[in-house]
């Protein structure tokens, strides 16, 4: 599913973010990527979704070479295969969250009123459907964001952080969801993330460094 081959990337302070980075996911690996900040977790999930481009290097997405596509292809592929979750939660003011969450849907072509709601109901959001971004508190925000994130089934799920700014208890049912989400529909995922907890939610771990990715224990 994916397919990194001898990746760089330069931090626009001049310092590589890291120099040559090789690595692959077969469909529906879910993989957690730690590190510290810095390092280039989110950097590395702009560049697999084409938000940027490397300094060097291959990056190919089901077979396809994301790396150098023309904008509106790499647009198109990110809205056929990808779901982002940013940790600026990139909700539309407005739009109402049910609004948000079919946006996915609707650049689709399939709009499905009721799967947008039962995905906002997943997240805890099922009696806020009419409410607008303005009315939320920043952990709502960010379940509206995987909620849109999950709603049109990806078959590459990025996420950046998604437990970032809620409580356990709700990190817990998030984490909980996205498994069951990526299972069920045999998605293939990498979850950045600073928290051994959220990691955890993953089938393996990696760190990420100037040098590459290697294995992490996830023993606290």
């Amino acid at each position: 599913m994916l397919e990194i081959h001898s990746l760089a990337k330069t931090h626009p302070g001049g310092h590589p973010l890291f120099e040559n980075l090789s690595f692959s996911l077969a469909a529906g690996e879910y993989v957690a990527i730690m590190g510290e900040s810095g390092v280039g977790k989110s950097t590395l999930l702009n560049l697999i979704a084409g938000l940027e481009a490397p300094d060097r290097g291959t990056i190919r997405v089901a077979g396809r070479q994301i790396s150098g596509l023309p904008d509106e292809d790499a647009a198109r592929l990110r809205r056929e295969m990808l779901g982002f979750v940013f940790q600026a939660f990139h909700v539309l003011p407005h739009l109402t969250l049910l609004q948000n969450v079919r946006v996915p849907l609707l650049l689709l072509g399939r709009d499905d009123p009721g799967r947008a709601a039962a995905m906002l109901a997943a997240v805890g959001l099922g009696d806020r459907l009419d409410a607008y971004p303005r009315e939320l508190s920043g952990g709502e925000l960010q379940r509206v964001a995987i909620a849109r994130a999950l709603v049109h089934r990806p078959s590459l799920l990025l996420a950046d952080e998604p437990p970032g700014n809620l409580d356990p208890e709700t990190a817990r049912d998030i984490l909980r969801l996205l498994r069951e989400e990526i299972r069920a529909n045999g998605t293939t995922a990498i979850l950045v993330t600073h928290s051994l907890q959220a990691a955890g939610s993953a089938d393996r771990a990696f760190e990420l460094t100037s040098a590459g990715l290697r294995p992490r224990s996830l023993a606290a």
